[in-house]
């Protein structure tokens, strides 16, 4: 429920009507971001609650039913898009801001090679696994450890921000100290557990949307992180299972513009694992743009053809400068700018 007060009022009044709705009504009321109006979401059984008898209070201009689950992820309940600062990078603004890096982090060589190009090219953020959930337990599954190790050197060396995928609550708190983003991949998006752990942590999170999941489930998992107290959620689009078998996945353009308009939070596209094909970065790169899209993520890699982890899907340095320079242009046609 939505409660939209009256222009004018004090913040006493605002306070105390507050309090009473809590006190009386058994309801969480968390106050909205707004330029122009007071307003309130409350959170809790709100089925119960007389809207009536709400909308004759003095200071009440409107009140609302909000019929979706997701209540603090709802853009009913924030109506300003959410903007994430990350060490200066602003995700959510204008400005679309471009996360790349390669799959999985393999040597120091391969880092120091990525990291003095990258910037330079147009990056914000560098990409990198350390641990790698894969379909087949004997592919390479990251250097660990080690891995966020390298991370940590990477971005005090380059003064990057880096990005990560967590796939266990046990390295929580290594995560906390070497690392900018936390990732959660498709397949931990709907594990509550570590959902609930990352909702206690004051971390931008980077919620990958599961390749059988519908948009309210999505939103959900969301759901899961920010009622826990951390609202600093990224949603990343990342290709869903179809019939086609051409592609890894199906990359799910709709979703762009159906999460803009049913959240707040900033919307990113993984082209590479949408797509799997190193060709297919570019075309689904501008789309994800002309779509709506706050970010891309993007896997680069020195040498694609040696990549331990998803070199078919990774593009070379050389290709990501010109990629970028093509990007400006969609992106201004949009009215944004990378």
């Amino acid at each position: 429920m939505i409660i939209v007060l009256k222009n004018g009022i004090t913040k006493k009044q605002a306070e105390d009507f507050k309090n009473h709705l809590e006190e009386s009504r058994n309801v969480k009321v968390c106050p909205i971001a707004g330029t122009l109006s007071t307003v309130y979401g409350l959170v809790g059984d709100t089925y119960k609650i007389d809207i009536d008898s709400l909308r004759q209070d003095d200071i009440v201009e409107k009140v609302m039913r909000v019929q979706e689950p997701y209540k603090k992820a709802n853009r009913k309940f924030h109506p300003d898009n959410t903007v994430i600062d990350v060490g200066g990078v602003k995700i959510g603004d204008k400005k679309i801001v471009v996360m790349a890096g390669p799959c999985s982090i393999e040597n120091y060589e391969y880092l120091d090679a990525l990291g003095s190009t990258l910037k330079g090219y147009g990056a914000s953020i560098m990409r990198g696994g350390a641990f790698k959930p894969r379909t087949s337990p004997y592919s390479f599954q990251g250097l660990g450890e080690e891995g966020l190790e390298m991370l940590d050197y990477a971005r005090k060396k380059y003064g990057m921000p880096v990005i990560s995928e967590i796939t266990n609550i046990e390295y929580l708190d290594e995560f906390m100290e070497k690392i900018d983003i936390i990732q959660v991949g498709a397949r931990n998006m709907q594990n509550f557990e570590l959902l609930k752990a990352l909702g206690k942590v004051d971390k931008p999170i980077l919620l990958k949307r599961g390749f059988a999941n519908t948009i309210e489930e999505f939103l959900m998992s969301a759901e899961y992180i920010m009622s826990g107290g951390n609202d600093k959620v990224m949603l990343c689009e990342r290709g869903i299972r179809t019939m086609e078998t051409y592609t890894r996945n199906t990359l799910d353009l709709s979703a762009i513009p159906v999460l803009k308009q049913l959240s707040h939070l900033p919307v990113i596209v993984d082209p590479s694992h949408a797509t799997g094909v190193a060709s297919l970065v570019e075309p689904m790169s501008k789309a994800a743009i002309a779509a709506g899209a706050d970010g891309l993520i993007i896997e680069v890699h020195p040498e694609p053809k040696k990549a331990l982890c998803d070199g078919s899907q990774s593009i070379l340095p050389d290709d990501f400068k010109e990629l970028i320079l093509r990007l400006r242009r969609v992106a201004e046609a949009v009215d944004r700018e990378i």
